[in-house]
């Protein structure tokens, strides 16, 4: 469906598409979808947003990617990161990931045995150009302020604390039930939406866990948690020049 608000929001169903690896499972949102008759399954420079689950003692072993850019939200729990170029990394609430794989970087994840059961974001950005330089960023982020939007990355150069190389801006927010805040939007940039942990209104549509919305052509709109709700928010340009030859960010 689609809204008037102070631009055009959608809403589409949550899709099908997962996989189960038994201790490692993951669901793919692809943003493009709520777009009607919109013929990528990404929107711009913004390929795909994967709800990952890892049990404890999980190991995903040493793989490659390339020609994306991926990044670790990790709201709750820890994951830990080996990689080609010797780091060991623990990413947590505390922390981000972002690789920024270019023409190739080699590594694995994993959780130990008396490690909490995961369940985070993984985030996948087309670069602007293909086999770039490869690199890797962990570093510290802001404490959350209730109700406050955290700006986490952004394009190079920016001032948010870890970078991706197309313009794409990464926002989260904890709200208390009743709270009120306004998307994140720039004009000439689009916004999508995905609701963590609890519920959101926007005008007369409900947006549950793990549903999304895409904001296009918006101005400043309003969001009211239903529920104590954990929200994240993408502020994209759509029409960056993007590549689309990901490992698994297409």
């Amino acid at each position: 469906m689609s809204l008037e608000s102070a631009g055009t929001l959608h809403k589409v169903p949550r899709t099908d598409v997962s996989q189960n690896q038994g201790k490692f499972r993951t669901h793919f949102n692809f943003p493009g979808r709520n777009l009607p008759e919109h013929d990528d399954h990404g929107y711009g420079p913004l390929a795909t947003v994967v709800e990952s689950f890892m049990d404890p003692d999980t190991l995903i072993s040493m793989h490659q990617h390339r020609n994306e850019e991926i990044i670790s939200w990790v709201p709750a729990g820890v994951m830990r990161h080996d990689d080609g170029e010797g780091n060991k990394f623990v990413t947590d609430p505390e922390h981000l990931l972002v690789m920024n794989a270019g023409s190739g970087f080699w590594h694995e994840e994993r959780t130990l045995a008396e490690d909490p059961p995961l369940r985070m974001l993984q985030i996948f950005v087309r670069p602007h150009s293909l086999d770039l330089e490869p690199d890797i960023q962990h570093e510290p982020i802001p404490e959350p302020v209730d109700g406050e939007w955290r700006h986490l990355f952004g394009p190079e150069g920016s001032d948010a604390p870890l970078s991706v190389r197309n313009a794409v801006h990464f926002y989260d927010v904890h709200l208390a039930a009743g709270d009120r805040t306004d998307l994140p939007t720039e004009p000439g940039w689009d916004t999508y939406f995905y609701v963590f942990d609890g519920a959101v209104t926007t005008e007369d549509t409900y947006f549950g866990q793990t549903e999304s919305g895409l904001l296009v052509d918006g101005g400043e709109t309003t969001v009211t948690a239903r529920e104590d709700t954990l929200l994240v928010a993408f502020r994209i340009h759509p029409d960056a020049p993007i590549t689309r030859q990901g490992t698994i960010g297409r």
